[in-house]
């Protein structure tokens, strides 16, 4: 699929393609591995990096995050706080 926009960690990278999915490669611990969150990374506008993370924003407004917890990859505890973005 073509791909519309990409984005670089430091050890991985993550690209939105036409349908709006991401994929991601690269060192896993880093966001290279999205295989646990596929299912989130639909219809995406945006992806942002940090050095070891990613975070992604849909089109419902909410964001999902993958990579190493400690760089942003784990937004489960602020994850109510992350619907409704703009």
């Amino acid at each position: 699929a073509k791909v519309e926009q990409i984005q670089a960690a430091s050890e991985a990278f993550a690209a939105i393609r036409a349908d709006r999915s991401v994929v991601a490669w690269g060192n896993p611990d880093s966001g290279g591995d999205s295989s646990g969150i596929q299912d989130h990374l639909q219809n995406v506008l945006a992806v942002q990096a940090t050095k070891l993370a990613f975070a992604a924003m849909r089109t419902d407004g909410s964001v999902v995050a993958w990579g190493h917890p400690a760089y942003g990859g784990d937004s489960s505890a602020v994850a109510d706080q992350l619907q409704k973005v703009e």
